[in-house]
């Protein structure tokens, strides 16, 4: 499969995992014409303020990203969005099949074409493959979009997560090795995230609670800027009320 055509089927995988539906053929989807009156979870039943209602999760992989990610949109009532799988969605292959037939550089194109498509949304949290926020284009426009909360883990405890796992880039033997070798290569990218969080031993409802406030504390300091720069008009920030 060549990248030409992605547009679409992103658009239509994309639309098929909001809404839950098989990926469809044909008609190309337009998220703007067909979610735009669907995107809030909150539709018609009422009001809930949240302290963003766009913000993605990014860190090297076995960090945590999917299971928090998963937890804090039902924590914020928002739609959630894992770009590993809306791939794999598109592409019809697991990651280690895609890195294994079409290479890293046909992933890593197909990787930045989701992450400008799951910009364009609301109502969204947005889990990162470990190596999207390692790409300045890809970091660029995530950081443009909303904030971007960085996952940390010891390379032990991500070495206890990952191992039995066949992710492409931990095929060696010596994976601990490995894992120590790429997170330090990948440090100084994921420290230009806006919030950091540490998950090594933490149940998953106590990192969604700090996160959440961590978001409010951004959100207010947000506001408080966008007040500063424009004080006739005042600013509400990223805060929603649907």
């Amino acid at each position: 499969m060549t990248i030409d055509g992605w547009a679409e089927r992103v658009e239509a995988a994309l639309l098929a995992a909001l809404l839950d539906l098989p990926a469809a053929e044909g008609e190309p989807v337009t998220l703007t014409d067909r979610l735009s009156s669907r995107l809030s979870p909150m539709n018609g039943s009422g009001l809930i303020e949240r302290p963003v209602t766009w913000v993605a999760l990014a860190g090297f992989m076995g960090t945590g990203k999917s299971r928090i990610g998963w937890e804090l949109s039902r924590a914020l009532a928002l739609h959630f969005v894992d770009t590993d799988k809306l791939i794999t969605r598109v592409v019809g292959k697991s990651i280690p099949e895609v890195f294994a037939q079409e290479g890293e550089s046909y992933f890593r194109a197909c990787e930045a074409e989701v992450v400008r498509r799951v910009t364009r949304l609301d109502h969204a949290v947005v889990s990162l493959g470990g190596g999207t926020f390692i790409h300045e284009a890809n970091r660029r426009t995530l950081l443009e979009r909303g904030p971007v909360v960085v996952l940390w883990a010891s390379p032990e405890t991500v070495y206890q997560r990952t191992r039995h796992s066949d992710r492409p880039l931990l095929q060696s033997a010596d994976p601990l090795s490995r894992i120590r070798t790429l997170m330090d290569e990948r440090e100084e990218h994921y420290r230009q995230g806006t919030i950091h969080v540490h998950s090594d031993g933490r149940p998953a409802e106590e990192i969604v609670e700090e996160v959440t406030q961590r978001l409010w504390d951004w959100a207010d300091a947000d506001a408080a800027l966008g007040a500063e720069a424009a004080p006739e008009h005042g600013r509400l920030g990223e805060r929603a009320a649907d």
